[in-house]
């Protein structure tokens, strides 16, 4: 599913204009974005977390080259879907056929 089908499904359940639900999912995708550069977690109560993970300091090796190299620590965007959304997830009939 793309942004676009994201888009238009919210669309005909709300009966909302297309424009304004692009406009309301960017505004939304710039929050997370800008919270999480900001170091502030973001809680979606029954959906979610939008967290930063923190990577420790490591020595990474280039095997072509032989080299070794040092990547300092760092943070990586992270979501934890809540209990109530995998749950979900785990019941549903498209999930259950997936796995047999």
């Amino acid at each position: 599913m793309t942004k676009a089908d994201v888009i238009a499904q919210i669309s005909e359940k709300t009966g909302v204009d297309k424009g304004d639900v692009q406009q309301t999912l960017e505004s939304f995708f710039t929050v997370v974005k800008d919270s999480l550069s900001e170091g502030e977690n973001l809680y979606v109560r029954g959906f979610g977390s939008f967290i930063n993970k923190k990577r420790a300091r490591k020595v990474a090796r280039n095997i072509s080259k032989g080299t070794s190299m040092i990547i300092d620590e760092h943070f990586v965007p992270s979501f934890k879907p809540a209990k109530v959304f995998v749950e979900q997830v785990k019941v549903s009939e498209k999930s259950k056929l997936a796995a047999e």
